[in-house]
């Protein structure tokens, strides 16, 4: 009896709840989009859209950091309005209207969107701003001379060649305070270390506009460092930034102050930025109250849904619900339905090998036939399993009566142990050692354990001493044994085990050659690869045959005569040995032609480097 499955671990139901919870879901996600679509709507049309008013605090935040004063901003702010749709007013920090977009009169919304000061931009998100707080455009006395801004061309222009010669690809960019920097396409500065006769040292260094404002804002720090008793061991010096994001973004001799015996590096950084913010002020805008809205309502209404929308949302939510649900457990039962029919074949007896019927092409009807295959596949290695067991015992029994026959005879007197009696005792030994080391070669190559000891081999030698080998063998079945060699190819491998390999072959080849026939052992380069080839002449294997020659214990002649029966191991210990030294094997064949086993295996080099 098969074991119950707790209700809520069936595939059924929880198919069913997911579906369930997808549905959901899927309804809650459609109407909260449905209702952010609408507030955004709402909002974007009241005045509320957050990247416009980033927008707009970014533009007029410029104005501030590159003009001392909102004299000429009323037209700025009029383009910003008719280009943005919206209604900006710019006032000071008591109030005094300073420009406004809207007809005059028109109050303003109770409260602020921002505080546009470009010399504290906490808010704001101009790139360079989070350094300090700073905006980046606010350069004041740090504004290069036409001048200069010509001579810093013109070097610009000389590294920039220099870099193109060089293949490396940069651009021009000028800061704020109009100073020319090279860029690379990743966004940094080019790398001197690569191409040290580009780097240019006057473009890097401060013109005299930026070394007296240096003086000045170091000046304006030592006021401040003295006002807080700090003392410094050492003259402040603020470095150079040739980049322009930051002209004095890092403090170098900083370790030497003190005050009261602790390290004041955090006072000294505030004390620089206090006298930039002092030096850029009177080149800067005053700080100003920046007011937006439509109209004379500066703020959007709060989204609310009626009763009759909750309504109709709800029904539609249970509806689509219902329907779900019904779809889904019409399709889980469907989907069940072959699950079912799988486990009560997974259930039968091994033995029986049951197979499911395919009803349908998707993954259930795949997973069928996965188990299908598997069942196949069970039947076929039980029948090679019953079939391997037979042949072993056949195998093993046949040398051992004979040995067991001979020497019972010899020692009841019957007759007498002569040399041909000795011989042929220990021929049959030969045989079961043989049948029983190929079971062990097969048995290590199974676990992983299989030994090689590897060597420079040369392909000629190696054919050369199979064919002396088994020359005898060919003589006495009148079969032509030749090789046939291009060239001098080199292997890495155990010369034991391919001289058992190319045996192995060559055995199977004389055993099905009929008399006048020819066996061809050949090798040949092809690309990166060492091919050997044993043909023979024979009666050749039928295509149905051929994609198991490999398999233990398959023989073409299923005939257990000595002459072409043979153990049926020697083409699994082939393809075993093959594969242990990273090469591969393969027959080809027709009936009536004869076959071609192809030994594919990596060169080495010549150990004399030849």
């Amino acid at each position: 009896m098969s074991p119950r499955v707790p209700l809520r671990k069936r595939l059924l139901v929880r198919l069913l709840s997911a579906a369930a919870l997808i549905a959901l879901c899927s309804v809650a996600a459609t109407a909260w989009l449905a209702v952010a679509t609408v507030t955004s709507a709402l909002r974007e049309e009241q005045g509320q859209d957050l990247a416009t008013d980033t927008g707009i605090l970014a533009r007029l935040s410029g104005y501030a950091a590159t003009h001392p004063d909102w004299r000429d901003v009323r037209d700025e702010v009029r383009a910003l309005a008719a280009r943005t749709g919206r209604r900006i007013a710019l006032t000071t920090a008591d109030r005094t209207l300073v420009a406004d977009s809207a007809p005059s009169r028109t109050p303003l919304p109770p409260r602020p969107a921002a505080t546009v000061d470009p010399l504290h931009t906490d808010t704001y998100s101009e790139p360079g701003a989070q350094l300090t707080g700073i905006d980046p455009r606010a350069v004041g006395p740090f504004r290069l001379t036409s001048e200069e801004r010509a001579t810093l061309a013109a070097l610009a222009g000389k590294e920039k060649s220099c870099y193109d010669r060089h293949g490396i690809r940069v651009t021009v960019r000028t800061t704020p305070r109009g100073r020319p920097v090279l860029v690379a396409s990743d966004g940094t500065a080019p790398s001197p270390g690569y191409t040290a006769d580009c780097d240019s040292g006057p473009l890097d260094s401060p013109t005299a506009t930026e070394q007296k404002a240096l003086d000045g804002l170091q000046g304006l720090a030592r006021t401040c460092l003295d006002r807080l008793g700090v003392r410094l061991g050492t003259s402040l010096y603020l470095a150079f930034d040739p980049s322009g994001t930051d002209p004095v973004s890092r403090l170098l001799l900083t370790k030497y102050a003190r005050a009261s015996g602790t390290t004041a590096q955090h006072t000294v950084q505030n004390c620089v930025l206090t006298a930039r913010r002092a030096q850029l002020a009177p080149y800067t805008a005053p700080v100003a109250e920046l007011f937006l809205g439509v109209g004379d309502r500066p703020t959007a209404p709060r989204f609310d849904m009626s009763p009759a929308n909750k309504a109709k949302v709800a029904g539609a939510a249970g509806l689509v619900l219902a329907v779900t649900v019904a779809v889904t457990a019409v399709v889980a039962s469907r989907l069940v339905r072959p699950l079912r029919a799988l486990t009560a074949a997974a259930r039968q007896p091994p033995e029986l090998h049951v197979r499911v019927p395919v009803t349908t092409r998707d993954e259930t009807g795949i997973l069928a036939e996965a188990f299908n295959g598997l069942s196949e596949r069970r039947e076929r290695l039980e029948a090679q399993r019953k079939a391997m067991v037979s042949d072993i015992a056949h195998e093993l029994r046949t040398p051992l009566t004979n040995i067991r026959g001979w020497l019972e005879v010899t020692r009841d007197g019957v007759v007498e142990p002569d040399t041909a009696l000795l011989s042929s005792l220990h021929e049959e030994a030969v045989l079961l050692q043989r049948i029983i080391d190929d079971l062990q070669d097969l048995a290590a190559a199974d676990a992983g354990t299989l030994r090689l000891r590897p060597e420079p081999v040369r392909t000629d030698e190696l054919l050369q001493q199979v064919a002396a080998a088994h020359r005898v063998a060919a003589d006495a079945a009148a079969v032509t044994l030749r090789t046939d060699v291009s060239g001098t190819l080199w292997l890495d491998a155990d010369p034991v085990r391919m001289r058992q390999v190319l045996g192995n072959l060559v055995s199977n080849a004389l055993r099905h050659t009929p008399s006048g026939g020819t066996v061809t052992l050949a090798a040949r380069r092809e690309g990166a690869s060492a091919v050997i080839r044993v043909a023979d002449t024979g009666c050749g294997i039928t295509a149905d045959e051929l994609p198991y020659v490999f398999d233990r214990f398959w023989r073409a002649e299923k005939s257990r005569s000595r002459r072409t029966g043979g153990s049926g191991l020697g083409l699994a210990i082939v393809r075993q040995l093959l594969a242990a030294h990273g090469g591969t094997a393969e027959a080809a064949s027709e009936p009536g032609a004869g076959a071609v086993f192809t030994l594919r295996l990596p060169t080495a080099p010549s150990p004399d480097g030849v």
